[in-house]
């Protein structure tokens, strides 16, 4: 990345990225990289943004599908839901950091944000 210059990195959800989720944070804020990741505890340990699915709500979504199947719905009967909500987080801390001045319409779209 520093060979290439890169301007900001992105890092997906993975078993990988999610072991290292501390050492990716830290070594991006180490070479002034703002971050986007997909899921909030990312944002939590230093990412600048975040924006992914709502996890707590995808649960509760499926516990509907678990009670429907306990009560003899069949899954194949049960039709596939994408991601209705969503959250971004936006953490403060990090872009005082990397000397980001994030505008107040993007801070007011933002679910959470962390100073």
């Amino acid at each position: 990345m520093k060979k290439e210059r890169a301007a900001a990195l992105i890092i997906f959800t993975g078993s990988f990225t999610g072991f290292h989720r501390q050492q990716l944070v830290e070594l991006a804020a180490k070479n002034r990289l703002p971050t986007m990741c997909g899921q909030p505890a990312w944002s939590d340990a230093g990412c600048l943004i975040s924006y992914g699915h709502d996890r707590r709500h995808q649960w509760r979504r499926a516990a509907v599908f678990v009670d429907k199947i306990l009560k003899g719905t069949k899954p194949a009967d049960i039709p596939v839901e994408q991601p209705m909500k969503f959250e971004f987080v936006i953490n403060l801390k990090t872009a005082k950091e990397l000397g980001l001045t994030i505008p107040p319409n993007v801070l007011v779209r933002a679910n959470k944000v962390i100073r």
